[in-house]
């Protein structure tokens, strides 16, 4: 028989996963440009790009703002950003569980409160 795993269990397994990646790998990640910006400086009109609404947000760039250390700057960012998304998937869950509980749930898969019709309990 085979132990079931917990979801708390899984959960935090994949948070720090993801954490240790985000923090550990992000860092190495090459400085290059990436194949937008790449495109633009080969086609000679990346001297007309305007900075985005958040171009001066803590967390620009892939750093924060205040981290001398690039490695660190970069992998507190990416710390930030698995941290911020987490967050929000979970609150989005939250949400849909929530709200599929109150209506009583799917149609479509009504609770199973009762044995089928014609089955001898």
């Amino acid at each position: 028989m085979t132990p079931r795993v917990r979801f708390g269990a899984f959960l935090a397994a994949g948070l720090a996963i993801v954490v240790l990646i985000a923090f550990l790998v992000s860092p190495s990640a090459s400085s290059k440009p990436d194949g937008l910006e790449r495109v633009a400086q080969d086609q000679g009109f990346s001297d007309e790009a305007d900075d985005h609404a958040l171009a001066s947000s803590p967390t620009a760039d892939y750093g924060v703002d205040g981290v001398d250390d690039d490695r660190m700057s970069t992998g507190l960012a990416g710390l930030i950003g698995v941290t911020v998304t987490f967050v929000l998937t979970g609150a989005l869950f939250l949400a849909v569980r929530r709200r599929s509980g109150a209506d009583g749930g799917d149609a479509d898969h009504p609770a199973r409160t009762s044995s089928p019709e014609g089955a001898a309990s």
